[in-house]
């Protein structure tokens, strides 16, 4: 297994920083126990302090559901850890659990539910919206582009083999819309906009800005819809989440263009703006810039952090379904953080070397690790092998800098 000789290697055993109470999202006595409210409604609260043990002689903790678990193992540094016992049980309970409640999440510009599991945890799903070898069309602007279930999945693999563990976990799932959508949904709405075609398979196609009309409807085979689902973060009540808009955001017009594509020194004024001017923040924004270029990800105008932890934090990258549209041409307009800042971790950069080697081959080692979703195969073969171009180009870069 390449993957698991990767995992071994020592550029991914360097130690993390040690975590204090006050590093971590959620303070936590693991001897509390929790329970539901009676209520009905889907609030954790303590419900007793005094037992230390259960009756099985296992501390409370032991038996929150895993999505409880994830959340309680955020902190400043890390989604989750690097070697995370909980992270195939979370990957298969998206998987696999019973869907008990779907609705359609609201804003945003394509079709997205929110489905419940009966343990209450929750997951985002993004429905298939075109086949693994459909390539986006030349002509498209990318923010008329079609957001990808295999996408999202892929993501998450590609995140975590460049170390950066930023995406929330993400299986692929094959979804009933008829029972696990149509039959159980009370969003009523949502609800109207199911039909049955005239090839006899069940459509909807919800309510949103772009793409949700009777001729972008979303069909089963009959029933069966592939979809991807993300593990939700902590509801933002209990951990607020702040929304920075990236100062190489592309302009959203047909003809327009940013600031940053007309000015070459553009990343000078950057560094003297907050929070950019201190810290690691503008090396973690160059991180995910590398992120996107390798999956070819156009529509990056916002991330977010959580506010717990101020500017000292990881940035979240969430919402990848526009990546691994095009196989057949590299958009370099997106590494432009890196041409014109010239900065790179040394870290990132070495792991980037690394994985531009035969018995560490990125295509390989992501090959690896989507083999393992339930609807493997996740990419088309020519978007793995552009990977390794793009982490060519990439490498280029930064000799260039270093050359400068």
């Amino acid at each position: 297994s390449k993957l698991a000789a990767l995992f071994k290697h020592p550029l991914y055993n360097t130690p993390v920083p040690e975590v204090t109470e006050k590093d971590k999202l959620f303070i936590v006595n693991p001897m509390e126990k929790f329970s539901l409210r009676s209520s009905g409604s889907d609030e954790w609260v303590s419900s007793s302090k005094a037992e230390t043990l259960l009756p099985t002689g296992k501390t409370a903790y032991d038996t929150y559901p895993t999505w409880l678990k994830f959340h309680i193992g955020i902190n400043r540094y890390e989604l989750y850890p690097r070697r995370d016992p909980l992270l195939p049980t979370l990957l298969q309970d998206l998987a696999t659990q019973r869907i008990v409640s779907s609705v359609q999440k609201s804003g945003g510009t394509q079709l997205k539910l929110i489905m419940t599991f009966p343990n209450y945890g929750q997951a985002l799903f993004k429905p298939m919206k075109q086949t693994r070898d459909q390539e986006t069309p030349i002509d498209f602007f990318y923010f008329s582009d079609f957001e990808r279930h295999n996408a999202e999945i892929a993501a998450f693999h590609l995140d975590r083999i460049l170390d950066f563990r930023r995406i929330p976990p993400v299986s692929g799932r094959l979804v009933n819309i008829t029972k696990e959508i149509w039959d159980i949904t009370t969003d009523k709405k949502l609800a109207k906009t199911f039909f049955i075609s005239p090839a006899g398979n069940v459509c909807f196609y919800g309510e949103c800005s772009y793409y949700c009309s009777t001729e972008h409807a979303l069909c089963g085979k009959p029933d069966q819809l592939e979809g991807s689902m993300a593990a939700l973060l902590p509801d933002k009540t209990l951990a607020k989440r702040r929304s920075w808009r990236s100062p190489w955001r592309r302009s959203y017009h047909k003809s327009k263009k940013a600031e940053w594509e007309l000015n070459p020194n553009y990343c000078a004024q950057v560094r003297e703006t907050p929070p950019y001017d201190r810290g690691h923040r503008l090396l973690d924004l160059i991180d995910m810039t590398i992120l996107d270029f390798l999956m070819g990800n156009m529509d990056r105008h916002h991330y977010e952090t959580f506010e717990k932890f101020g500017n000292d934090t990881f940035l979240l990258h969430l919402d990848n379904g526009r990546g691994f549209g095009t196989h057949s041409r590299d958009e370099l307009s997106i590494l432009a953080p890196l041409h014109q800042c010239c900065s790179i971790k040394k870290s990132t950069y070495l792991r980037l070397q690394l994985l531009a080697t035969q018995p560490y081959r990125l295509s390989d080692v992501l090959r690896e690790a989507l083999a393992t979703d339930p609807l493997a195969p996740v990419l088309a073969e020519p978007h793995l092998q552009a990977l390794d171009r793009r982490l060519g180009k990439v490498l280029v870069a930064v000799g260039h800098c270093l050359a400068r």
